[in-house]
């Protein structure tokens, strides 16, 4: 059985930072998409960050890029979110997810398993 477990959300005030950590029980994702996605209150759920299998390539949406960080240490099955210069904007649950095999993907559908999500809130 796959899952997936987030932590390090909490609440900071807007300039702070953020590491968000995703466990992964079940599968070895070395060869495996991984993405961060987010949901805030009233929204539908949207990408933030994807990395590909081999970690080569890392894509974010745009309101992110030079912020957040995407990283992963297979070696622990985990990846990681570093997330600077937070902006109350960003508040949202944060989910992990593992994509498909050999592959990057960027859309919510290629994700086959998700965690519960961790909350991130950002004061102003």
């Amino acid at each position: 059985q796959v899952q997936l477990v987030e932590s390090g959300g909490g609440l900071v005030q807007a300039g702070g930072s953020l590491r968000l950590s995703c466990v992964v029980s079940g599968r070895t994702i070395s060869t495996y998409a991984m993405g961060w996605f987010r949901q805030a209150p009233g929204k539908e759920r949207e990408f933030v960050a994807a990395i590909s299998w081999s970690g080569d390539y890392i894509d974010y949406t745009d309101s992110v890029k030079g912020r957040f960080t995407f990283s992963r240490v297979n070696a622990k099955n985990t990846v990681y979110l570093q997330m600077n210069s937070l902006k109350p904007e960003d508040t949202a649950v944060y989910y992990c997810a593992l994509g498909p095999q050999w592959a990057m993907a960027q859309t919510i559908n290629e994700y086959d398993y998700w965690g519960q999500g961790t909350q991130v809130t950002v004061s102003s």
